[in-house]
């Protein structure tokens, strides 16, 4: 019996090792695609985005609106192809604090409301990508080792751009 349950668990262990990659792919595929749709419709009706944001008392409310619409469109692009995800999606994670602190700021009576919040889960799977990165099938990972070479990273490596291969 034990020897069965081990034999299950290790299966389970290497298929978990497989399926690795999805967690942060699925992530990114998901934000990226939400907030390149949220920024476009906010870019295409920019003086609406500026009026909401003028009753929730954000200040500049028009240049804070742009700056808004265009980190959620831009910033999706990027998580959803996975370049500089750890850099794109900080600002991004800063705007759903902006969102919870404004517009849901009415809606939040205890820890229970903000965990329900989209906003919150929003903010949650950002702050993970900015930790644990955009993962293997991503375009930080495939442009990863030529920045090494170019940069140099730890020590006793040369430092400087990569060196030419000729036949």
């Amino acid at each position: 019996m034990n020897q069965t349950l081990g034999k299950i668990r290790d299966r389970l262990h290497t298929l978990a090792r497989r399926l690795g990659p999805l967690g942060p792919t699925l992530a990114r595929l998901t934000v990226g695609l939400v907030f390149i749709g949220t920024g476009w419709g906010k870019l295409h009706t920019l003086p609406d985005v500026t009026e909401y944001f003028t009753s929730l008392g954000i200040p500049m409310p028009g240049l804070n609106a742009r700056v808004a619409a265009s980190t959620e469109f831009f910033g999706g692009i990027l998580v959803l192809i996975g370049l500089c995800t750890r850099l794109a999606v900080l600002p991004m994670a800063f705007t759903m604090v902006i969102a919870i602190l404004t517009a849901k700021r009415g809606d939040l009576h205890g820890l229970t409301d903000l965990v329900g919040f989209e906003e919150w889960s929003y903010l949650v799977l950002f702050l993970w990508l900015a930790v644990a990165g955009a993962g293997p099938l991503s375009l930080d990972r495939l442009i990863a080792p030529r920045l090494d070479r170019w940069f140099g990273s730890g020590a006793g490596k040369k430092s400087g751009p990569p060196e030419t291969v000729t036949a």
